[in-house]
Parts: structure tokens; sequence; C-alpha cells
């Protein structure tokens, strides 16, 4: 559904433009700002070593994993930033963070505004539409595996957070990085989605840092998030 969404808002945006953005989950930024074809490798053949190769790692944590494993990976398949909350403490709650709660709901969609529109051009299978032998655990998608958008949404909500919360930057992007992770250990996504995912969350996170819109909400919702976990002043250099 959350796929979906911005889609609809994606489309909203080419058609109408500005009065568009008004709407709190509307996207900072779109496919149109963002050409992955010309950041990105094409994604392996299907036929090719690597995806032979990532298709084994598949297996051999479909054997490995764990009921705990499996449990993470079905409640990381939310994309939001309160699977955060392990790392962030107990005050992180969205019934506390309103504007926090609003503004991240813009970067999310961000997320598929910019990798919707490349999962389309590219159509790399899922696994478990490449072998039969693959037993997801997680809800299937029928969108195109390349590249992951949970990474890819996971490395830029954990950018951003941490740029919030400096003094969690370490715990923050290791959480970031299980919670791409996760994807594989569901059985939805090759080692290559996952990376390239990682990359794009990167260069969106970096691109919106530039953007005037994303600064003043960003520094409204630092300031009450930081409020609530009562941090105090935030130290020096951490941008």
């Amino acid at each position: 559904m959350r796929k979906f969404i911005a889609s609809v808002l994606l489309m909203s945006f080419v058609a109408c433009s500005a009065p568009v953005l008004a709407r709190e989950e509307n996207p900072f930024i779109t496919s149109k700002e963002i050409d992955l074809i010309k950041l990105l490798p094409p994604p392996p053949a299907n036929d090719s070593p690597q995806t032979k190769a990532e298709l084994g790692e598949i297996l051999a944590l479909q054997v490995a994993r764990t009921p705990e494993m499996v449990a993470r990976s079905q409640a990381d398949a939310t994309e939001d930033i309160w699977r955060f909350a392990d790392v962030m403490g107990v005050r992180f709650k969205p019934d506390q963070l309103p504007l926090f709660t609003k503004f991240f709901l813009r970067v999310v969609a961000s997320e598929g505004a910019v990798v919707d529109t490349y999962k389309d051009i590219w159509k790399r299978p899922r696994p478990y539409l490449y072998s039969d032998l693959v037993k997801p655990v997680v809800k299937l998608s029928h969108s195109g595996a390349y590249p992951s958008g949970h990474a890819t949404a996971g490395t830029l909500m954990g950018i951003v957070l941490s740029n919030m919360v400096p003094e969690k930057r370490a715990e923050i992007m290791a959480r970031a990085a299980e919670y791409a992770n996760n994807r594989i250990v569901g059985g939805v996504h090759y080692r290559s989605d996952i990376e390239t995912g990682r990359i794009t969350g990167t260069v969106i996170a970096a691109r919106l840092q530039a953007r005037d819109d994303f600064k003043t909400a960003f520094d409204a919702a630092k300031k009450e998030l930081r409020g609530v976990l009562e941090l105090g002043p935030e130290p020096a250099a951490s941008m």
C-alpha cells in the first residue's frame, strides 16, 4: 500500500507541480531529480554467476535462520522510522513526536518516489520468482527487486536520524544495516539489491540536505526529537 501511495503522489507531482507539495506525506524529491541509471550498474543477469552466488546466499540463510531472525525480518517489513525504537529508547513514540512523524513520512515517501521508477525499468525478478527453492517468510512483492526499496529507506532513515542524534550514530547505522539485510533473511532480495539500495539511500540523503524545504523541516523535527529524548544541546560538528 505504501508503494501505491508513493506512486500516486509522484504522478500527481508531475501533473500538478507545486500545489501537491503542500501535502505532508509528499516526497521531498522524486526520480525526476535523481537518475539512478547514471549512478548504478544494471542488475546482474538472471543466469549470471553473480546471481547464482547470491541465490546460494539466500538458500544458506534459509537453512540457518532462526525463529528470532524470521520474526525480526517480518517486523522489519514495515517501512517506517519507528523500527529504530529499539535503538532510540522508550520516549521514541509517534504520539510524542508529531512534527518528527510528519517529517519522516515525507522522507520515507522520497524513497518510493525515486526507487519505484527504476524498479519498473530494470524489472529484476525477486528471488522467489526466479527459483522455487526460495521460501520467503515476509510479505511478497511483485515489483522489481533492484534496487531494494527497504535498503534504500533504511539507509536514508538511518542517515537522517543519525544527523539528528549523532550521539547514537553508530547504533543507528548498525540498525539500518540490519534492517536492510533482513530482506535477504526474508527471502525477497539478493545481496546486490541491498548494496545498491544502500548507495541509493545515501545519494538521496545527500541530495535532500541541499534542499531548503528539507532543511527547514529537518531542523524543526530535530529540535522536537532532542527535546523529547532530553538530550540537551547538540554536540559540535555533528553534520
